[in-house]
């Protein structure tokens, strides 16, 4: 048909009686509206009356006309509320710009209406483990000592504006009424209409599931907040899966549901709504025909749902056959990297009870749950001392205070298997297998570069406190985890010059490099920990309390077996920094237990108001208590905070609530709302970090809108600093974001902002790598002011963690930057020790080890978080550094077999293997040599010399008495030379050196470039191989091997289902086993020879730290003589004396 030139024909048309006439105007200036919409449009008013009469048999052919010239007119809201009008004459099959417009306008308003329908859900309800937090609701909400108390309703949100909510019914055009190209609000569209727009939207999705396309209408779904179309999206993919029987049941619900989990975890911001999802989830396990068990783990940690977990294990381990088995212990692995130490105990709880591991649970629990009685807990045996110097595995028989109704009530495993797997899945809850894994992986792998430490050593003056401190830290994050401390036994003397509270630090290091280390941690810190009153030589108070908090360290998130001890030396002494120490411990190994005697055991110290304890011991209950939103003990820590009039007190007791309100995200709105409006600046700052803790990791645009603005605002240089800080832990899961957002602040003329802006990067970017903050990052290293240098090494530090020069260019240079920087005289003391804390990071557990904020599994990492939260303490007190090391993740993999045993075999990295290997090591230069030359000789005196030996020569000439053999001319010549050499032997040995140099450049870059080239990609490797977090999709297993994984393949520990379990395997050799802790019962100078017979297995065993004991116990008051002004006294007088005699 030939196309229309002029529509005034046809327009007459319209204005015809004849209905027959009408219709074909209309069907003709349909088929050509792109060409003639201009001159249609100005009888919109003549096709508008034929659509509004009902008699008009064309009603749904004018409305589609209608809609595609209002289209073209750019109303687009009216264009879809008329193509609504033209029901199936609009197909949305057409793949037009028009129909994708028009139905996009739909989906919004689709969304639109259902939210309205669906409003989000209070947070008040939302609560999955907030049994304290509700009993105690109704009297903290009215007591006039809470600053979140101002109504009895609950408040809104600290966190919502007006225009955040996305519809207010009240108004005629909803929140978007006047914005241009904006959906039609909901209320202002006719029931019809709304009728219509349900058709089109089901005939989208009906479109979608033909296609297979189900992730369009889960996304759909979400944000529309309509959980039915969720399920039946689910369902369909779940029926799809059965209907093509075995072969398509591998995949397709399985990656719907990851898709889901997601949206779920990254995307909806709303944790009401968060949980609905999760529920169904979990509501749809059964109708799953190969449910995601892994996935299901995820939702299960947080819903808190321990039953459906210990549910999920005990059918896993009834079905009997290997692969259930090796999945039932993958699902407690995943468990215990995700869950807290209360959920897990929990759990052990639910399982079946076995007969040999009932005492183990029962000697391990030292008060770490809240018990229901004190009976159980409060046995004084031999054993329970004995128990924390033996293996974990190797623990010895039980206290008699069994309580008989567990007994009862727990079913017996049925067979012999069962009860082994139950043990198992216990050992795996409780940590043991995991630690014990990661440690042997740490202590075989360790590529620590000692040159380095030995450059920061030699390179600070370690009578310097800040200095000596700084290289404690740096070794102590190189080792983290590795249990080499023979750094401290070759350097003694260094070690010996710490005092005071750089002890305490030192002592405390040997809990980072040890930590894990459950088996012999108690028997390494004997030498150190505090004695009984009656032994005199008890050693150094600093030492004692800094072995406490290194016992916390090393039981880090595992501290059940501790506990106890670490509460007996905490009630039992007097001294502060004992009490200092111990409030450390018990706080990082009680960590999110829960447990009120530990709490009330802490607050009867705080209300002794000692400003040393007050800040540790705040932060100590907020670690008990953490993410548990116990308003009592916020109540309780508010009203002593306005009380006392400690700063340090105030300080921690802050950063304790911020703690206890740890990924609590709406619930905490009150809190934060209540600590930002205080006129204390020290607790508008923890009202800062309670918001980046309670929304750490949702990327919520709510609290980077809040953050942003006290950024800017607030009077306080701190609170502006955390402001700024704190975006990085709101925003760590999208790190691309940062420096975007940060770019401006990082050029303030705050330095307290500018300091914010560089950890927000370390922070947010850890272990990415990445460009932009890198160049955010490089000038603000040559910042005017000494803090914000030592931030920007320390961030800088944290993003090329692991990172060699193939993966970015930039990490050599920056390597010798940071070497340079640390041994530059005129570098100011703040910025060198950032420098050496940055050596350290770097190069953070022997290289094997990365700072992850989230599981492999995309959980939060809670004791990341914390120990990043609790580490930029720092600046405020040094010893907080050390909680840095709970943020380091080990990056391998490490397979085990459903005997729980470490099978050797390969798998395959997909890529070249310089692509993700450990950097090179530090070398030695040659030029390095000439610093032992003496002191130049003048020129004047080389003259001398030469004259007196040109007359000795002239003198031995004119004599008659003629030496004939050859030894006479030797000492002339090297003469010569020597006198050559003494003039510039520096420069002759450089210049020599750099030749060398230059040849063996020369000689070996033809060769290396060779290798490049002939560099091939894929490689094998062994299993227990460090794997990074960038190489894991690389990763593969043969397809036709003996051991394959039970799931997708991640780092940390991986499940392998033998199929071949009756053939011979052969095993790993587990060399940390082999390792004995060397005791040092009397600190002396004898103890630094107890580790000599090692060398033969290359260990450092406990060594160092025993020979470490002797120094580190000694009393501060022998050396401070050292210090002690009294040879100025005597210059002083000398030079008065000399006045006087002239």
């Amino acid at each position: 048909m030939v196309a229309l030139t002029s529509a005034a024909g046809l327009v007459g048309f319209l204005s015809e009686p004849d209905e027959a006439l009408q219709a074909f105007a209309l069907e003709r200036l349909n088929d050509d509206i792109d060409s003639v919409w201009t001159e249609v449009s100005g009888s919109i008013g003549q096709i508008e009356a034929l659509y509004e009469d009902e008699g008009f048999s064309h009603r749904n052919l004018a409305a589609l006309v209608l809609s595609k010239v209002y289209y073209q007119l750019q109303e687009y809201n009216e264009s879809m509320v008329f193509a609504l009008g033209a029901g199936d004459l609009f197909d949305i099959e057409e793949a037009g710009e028009y129909e994708e417009t028009i139905i996009a306008k739909c989906i919004d308003t689709y969304i639109a209406l259902c939210a309205m329908h669906n409003p989000p859900t209070p947070a008040s309800k939302t609560r999955s483990n907030t049994s304290d937090f509700a009993d105690a609701s109704a009297a903290a909400v009215v007591n006039p000592t809470t600053p979140f108390s101002q109504s009895t309703l609950p408040s809104k949100s600290l966190l919502s504006r007006d225009d955040a909510n996305p519809w207010d019914s009240a108004a005629p055009g909803g929140g978007n009424a006047g914005v241009v190209g904006a959906h039609p609000h909901p209320l202002t569209l006719s029931n019809p209409v709304k009728k219509n727009l349900q058709g089109v939207v089901k005939r989208i999705f009906a479109s979608c599931y033909e296609e297979s396309e189900y992730k369009q209408v889960v996304g759909i779904a979400i944000e529309a907040r309509n959980i039915e179309v969720l399920r039946e999206a689910i369902l369909k993919a779940s029926a799809e899966e059965k209907g093509k029987g075995k072969k398509g049941s591998t995949g397709q619900t399985d990656e719907l549901l990851e898709y889901v989990l997601d949206i779920c975890m990254n995307v909806v911001q709303e944790r009401g709504m968060r949980n609905e999802i999760l529920r169904l989830i979990l509501e749809l396990l059964n109708d799953i025909p190969s449910p995601d068990y892994f996935a299901i783990a995820r939702c299960v940690v947080y819903l808190d749902q321990h039953g459906a977990a210990s549910q999920m294990i005990k059918q896993l381990i009834q079905k009997g056959d290997g692969r259930s088995l090796a999945i039932a212990y993958q699902l407690s692995f995943d468990l215990y990297e995700n869950g807290t130490q209360e959920f897990l105990q929990k759990i052990m709880e639910d399982l079946p009870d076995t007969e040999e591991e009932k005492p183990a649970e029962e000697k391990l629990n030292g008060n770490a749950i809240a018990p229901t009685g004190s009976e159980p807990n409060e046995d004084d045996n031999a054993a329970e001392s004995s128990q924390l110097l033996t293996e974990l595995n190797d623990s010895a028989g039980p206290p008699q205070t069994t309580t008989l109704v567990a007994s009862r009530t727990k079913p017996k495993p049925e067979t012999e298997e069962e009860q082994t797997a139950f043990t198992s899945v216990r050992e795996i809850l409780r940590g043991t297998k995991s630690i014990e894994l990661n440690l042997e992986f740490l202590f075989r792998s360790s590529r620590t570069d000692k040159a380095i430490l030995n450059k920061v050593r030699d390179s600070l003056e370690a009578r310097n406190s800040i200095f000596h401190t700084s290289v404690t830290f740096a070794n102590a994050f190189m080792h983290a985890g590795t249990t080499i401390d023979s750094f401290f036994r070759d350097n003694l003397e260094w070690l010996g010059k710490a005092v005071n509270w750089s002890k305490f630090s030192a002592t405390a290091a040997l809990g980072v490099i040890h930590r894990g280390n459950l088996g012999q941690g108690q028997k390494l810190l004997d030498p150190y920990l505090p004695k009984p009153q009656t032994n005199a030589s008890a050693g150094s108070t600093y030492s004692q309390g800094g072995s406490l908090y290194a016992l916390g360290l090393i039981y880090a998130n595992h501290g059940t077996n501790v506990l106890d001890y670490l509460r007996k030396q905490f009630k039992d002494t007097q001294e502060e920094v004992v009490q200092h120490g111990g409030a450390l411990g018990l706080g990082v190994a009680g960590m999110a237990t829960g447990s009120d005697e530990i709490y009330e055991e802490l607050k009867a110290v705080l209300y002794t108001d000692s400003a040393i304890n007050g800040e540790a011991v705040g932060l100590a209950m907020g670690l008990v208590m953490l993410g548990t939103g116990n308003v009592k003990a916020l109540d309780d820590m508010i009203q002593y905070a306005h009380e006392t009039q400690h700063e340090k007190i105030v300080r921690g007791l802050a950063m304790g609530m911020a703690l206890i309100m740890y990924n609590r995200q709406e619930a905490a709105d009150e809190l934060i709302n209540g600590l930002l409006d205080d006129a204390d600046s020290a607790l508008r700052y923890g009202g800062i970090m309670t918001l980046a803790l309670a929304y750490c990791g949702t990327g919520s645009n709510k609290a980077v809108r809040k953050l942003l603005h006290v950024a800017v605002s607030d009077v306080s240089d701190d609170v502006r600093r955390a402001a700024v800080m704190s975006l990085g832990f709101v925003l760590f899961r999208k790190p691309g974001s940062v420096p975007r957002m940060v770019e401006l602040l990082s050029e303030s003329y705050s330095p307290h902002v500018r300091y914010g802006a560089t950890m927000a990067l370390g922070i947010a970017c850890a272990g990415t790598g990445l460009d932009e903050a890198l160049d955010l990052l490089e000038p603000m290293m040559k910042d005017s002011v000494d803090f914000v240098r030592q931030g920007a090494y320390i961030a800088v530090a944290m993003i090329l963690v692991q990172t060699n020069e193939v993966q970015n260019p930039k990490v050599t240079e920056i390597r010798k930057t940071l070497q340079k920087m640390v041994g530059d005289r005129h570098e100011d003391a703040m910025a060198k020790f950032g420098c050496a804390l940055a050596l350290g990071i770097i190069d953070a557990g022997g290289r094997n080890c990365t700072i992850g904020l989230q599981t492999q599994t995309g959980n939060l990492n809670m004791a990341a978080i914390v120990g990043m939260a609790v580490f930029t303490q720092y600046w405020y007190w040094f010893p907080l550094t050390h909680f840095l090391a709970l943020s380091f993740t080990p990056t391998a993999i490490i397979g085990v077999d459903q005997d729980l045993e470490i099978p050797s075999f390969k798998f395959h990295s997909n890529t070249k293997p310089s692509m993700f290997d450990y950097p090179p090591e530090q070398v030695v230069k040659v030029e390095e040599a000439p610093e032992k030359v003496k002191t130049a000789v003048l020129s004047t005196t080389a003259h001398a010399l030469r004259r007196k030996q040109a007359k000795d020569r002239q003198h031995r000439r004119e004599s008659m008495d003629i030496d004939q053999t050859p030894t006479t001319p030797k000492p002339e010549v090297d003469g010569e030379a020597g006198d050559k050499m003494d003039e510039d032997t520096t420069i002759d040995t450089a210049k020599l050196a750099e030749e060398k140099d230059g040849e063996k450049d020369a000689s070996a870059s033809p060769a290396a470039k060779e290798r490049k080239e002939k560099e091939k990609v894929g490689f094998e490797l062994e299993n227990m191989s460090r794997v990074l977090p960038a190489q894991v999709k690389w990763i593969s297993f043969p397809g036709e091997g003996r051991y394959q994984p039970v799931k997708k393949p991640t780092g940390g520990v991986i499940l392998l289902h033998d199929s071949q379990s009756d053939s011979p395997k052969s095993l790993l050799e587990l060399k940390a086993r082999k390792k004995t802790t060397v005791v040092a019962p009397t600190p002396g100078p004898a103890a630094a020879a107890a580790d000599i017979d090692m060398p033969d297995l290359g260990f450092a065993s406990g060594g160092g730290a025993a020979a470490a004991a002797g120094v580190l116990n000694a009393v501060d008051e022998d050396d401070d003589g050292e210090e002690a002004p009294v040879p100025d006294a005597f210059e002083v007088d000398d030079d008065d004396a000399e006045q006087e005699e002239q």
